[in-house]
Formats: structure tokens, C-alpha cells, sequence
């Protein structure tokens, strides 16, 4: 899950909510919740987690990339972005702001960005560092979701692709978070659900039943009452990307800063692009694109 992150605040695992597309689905659905047994006594919940962990963690997948459109709605106001998944790093090209085109003044500044990022290649490799170092922060907070928590074991749902366990957790007394990311796992209770065929993590639904604190009180503290989402499904050949990030956090930075994480991302549209596409195609690609209009319009369609 480590993909999806916001420009503002990453917290470690990569948007749009899972829901019923037809009646069809509707019925199955019915038919499914109906059908199911209760839950079952001999499944091991933390096994289920910690395979699922190595699962995010180490996918035997072949790669994948993907070009997908990022609908942005925070405090600022709305943004879709195309973007593209490259070695390089992912390129971005907006395309949309508060659902609707850009103007000509808009367009040709973003254009103009794109010109320069060619230009420029050491801004590329600087954004690439920081992905890979955000992506590791979330490979760790993966990691430690095993131990993190006590687990149990609530029976299957409908997911994106299939049946999904369902688990419920609660603080672990007996954990010690190595770092200061790592504490907001004391303050955190909720739901994770688990894809029963791949074994991959499909949705992690979370609220924090008490204030956190970051650095030990020195740097900052979340407040009580906050809550997360992060979803994800496979969006094929078994690539895993992630379809919601939903953030309602507030608190407090060095103690005297007030925060305040009020963030909905949600991805759509998955289209495959070239394995091994560089950075620069990419940048042409979104260049070269026509669509920006239509694709404002499908999210202007969305909200």
C-alpha cells in the first residue's frame, strides 16, 4: 500500500471508495452476506495479517505501471491530476481544478512546468528520492501490522475482487513502537480487511481513540476522535494500486502549530502503460494528450 501518498501528508501506505457498480452486484451481494457462515473459529487472524504483510511487501507480480487520474479534495479546494507511474518516478499533469478545466492562463503555466521538468532532470531524480524514502516509511508501518495490533476475526465480505476477511483490532499492550511513527498504533482501533484469493491488504479503516503523541511530546501530537481510510484493489495481472486515501486528522505540530489533515484522494481510469517508460516519455505522453477536458468532465461527474 505503499504507493498512495499525498503531497502534504504521507502516512505510509497508495483511493476511490468500494462500492456496488450494478444492481447485479447488489443482488450477488445480498445473496453472498445471506449465504455466509459465521465467523470462523479455527481461522488464525494474526497469521492472516502477517501473510498478507509479506504479501505487500515482497509481490512476486510482474511490474506492472500504470497511468490513472487523482481526484484531490482538501482544505484548498479540488484538483485532478493524470498521472503516470514510470522507473523514474511518477510524472504528474493537472488537468483539472475544482472540476473544471483549466483556463488557457492555467494550461499553458502547467505546460510550462512540464517543459521545465524536462529541462531538468535533477528535479525528476529529487522527487524520486522522496517517493522512495516515503515508500519505505510505509514498507515499515506494513511491516510492524502484525504485532501492532490484536486481531479478530469477523467472517467474509464482498471486496473489489472477491470474498475479503474482515478483522477487527485494537491497541497490542505488549508493543513497542521502534520510532515515532510508529506510536499512533497505541491510539488506534478499526477494521482491516484482507482479500481472500491473493492474500493482499484491500482496506484499512482506522479512528484514533486517543491523543497521540509524536516524538514523545516534543514534536507534536494527533488528537483523539481523528480517522483514516485506505483502500486498494487489483487492477490487473495482479498489480495492486491504491483506490482511496481518506484523511480527518487534527493536532497539534512542536507544540504550539495547530494541524489539520482534512484530505480525500481517490484514483480511477487504471489504463497499463510501457514497462520501463521513462520519465521523459511520460512527460511527453501527458503533453500529448487531448483528454484533459473529458477526464474534468468525468470527475466533475464523480463528486
Amino acid at each position: 500500500m505503499s504507493r498512495f501518498v499525498s503531497d502534504d501528508f504521507r502516512p505510509g501506505s497508495h483511493r476511490a471508495a468500494i462500492v456496488l457498480a450494478s444492481v447485479a452486484c447488489l443482488i450477488w451481494s445480498h445473496e453472498f452476506a445471506r449465504a455466509q457462515n459465521p465467523p470462523q473459529t479455527g481461522v488464525d487472524p494474526v497469521a492472516l495479517v502477517r501473510r498478507a504483510t509479506q504479501n505487500e511487501l515482497h509481490s512476486t507480480a510482474p511490474p506492472y505501471p500504470v497511468r490513472y487520474t487523482l481526484r484531490k479534495q482538501d482544505e484548498k479546494g479540488i484538483t485532478t491530476k493524470e498521472i503516470v507511474e514510470t522507473k523514474d518516478g511518477d510524472v504528474a499533469r493537472l488537468i483539472a481544478k475544482d472540476d473544471r478545466p483549466l483556463t488557457s492562463e492555467e494550461e499553458k503555466a502547467e505546460l510550462g512546468r512540464l517543459d521545465n521538468l524536462l529541462a531538468h532532470p535533477e528535479i525528476q531524480e529529487h522527487r524520486h528520492k522522496r517517493e522512495q524514502e516515503d515508500s519505505g516509511r510505509a514498507d515499515e508501518m506494513t511491516r510492524l501490522l502484525p504485532d501492532a495490533f490484536l486481531y479478530t476475526y469477523m467472517g467474509l465480505v464482498p471486496g473489489p475482487n472477491g470474498p475479503a476477511h474482515r478483522l477487527s483490532f485494537k491497541p497490542n499492550p505488549d508493543f513497542h513502537p521502534p520510532d515515532r511513527e510508529a506510536e499512533v498504533y497505541h491510539g488506534m482501533e478499526g477494521e482491516l480487511w484482507l482479500d481472500q484469493g491473493q492474500e493482499r491488504i484491500v482496506k484499512l479503516d482506522a479512528h484514533l481513540i486517543e491523543d497521540v503523541n509524536f516524538g514523545w511530546g516534543i514534536l507534536g501530537k494527533l488528537y483523539k476522535g481523528g480517522n483514516l481510510s485506505i483502500e486498494q484493489k487489483d487492477v490487473g495481472h495482479h498489480h495492486w494500486e491504491a483506490t482511496l486515501l481518506k484523511l480527518n486528522l487534527t493536532g497539534m505540530a512542536l507544540m504550539v502549530k495547530p494541524l489539520s489533515f482534512q484530505t480525500t484522494e481517490t484514483s480511477t481510469d487504471f489504463q497499463p502503460v510501457p514497462v520501463n517508460l521513462g520519465y521523459q516519455d511520460a512527460v511527453h505522453m501527458l503533453k500529448n494528450d487531448g483528454n484533459g477536458p473529458q477526464v474534468a468532465q468525468s470527475a466533475r461527474g464523480k463528486r
